[in-house]
């Protein structure tokens, strides 16, 4: 699978690991930085991410900023990206399974890497489950039109 990470300066350790470990299990790894410590603003690396899942270069994203949250807002900037921040990997699970996510966000200040490769895992593993589901998803799209 292509998959794309992204990280801002509280994220990018986190993110190296995940992007090491998904190597190793044969994934197409694409970094977008951040790759140090030194500040950056999480909404120019989540613009990245958005992008490259927006124009097919990756099929899913991960995300890493202190607390997730911020990172997964910017993703979710982009009509192409369903976000989803997740602590544990049921979550994960119901994210794809339910809602079609194609980015996870990470807190790299909250959630360690053993927590964080199952979170991966179970991202990666779950497939959309559609039926009723698939509804809701295309509502997604709509909902600002259909606001008037």
């Amino acid at each position: 699978m292509r998959i794309a990470l992204a990280a801002d300066h509280a994220g990018y350790i986190l993110k190296d690991e995940l992007a090491a470990w998904l190597r190793d299990q044969g994934h197409e790894v694409t970094d977008l930085g951040t790759n140090s410590a030194e500040s950056v603003d999480y909404p120019q690396f989540g613009a990245r991410l958005a992008t490259a899942i927006a124009e097919g270069k990756a099929e899913r994203g991960i995300a890493v900023c202190g607390s997730g949250i911020g990172i997964s807002v910017a993703v979710n900037r982009n009509p192409a990206c369903r976000c989803a921040r997740v602590d544990d990997p049921l979550s994960a699970r119901l994210a794809r399974e339910h809602n079609d996510a194609n980015v996870l966000a990470l807190g790299g200040r909250l959630i360690g890497a053993d927590m964080a490769r199952a979170c991966v895992a179970a991202f990666l593993d779950t497939p959309f489950a559609g039926g009723r589901h698939q509804r809701r998803i295309d509502q997604l799209s709509t909902l600002l039109e259909d606001s008037d």
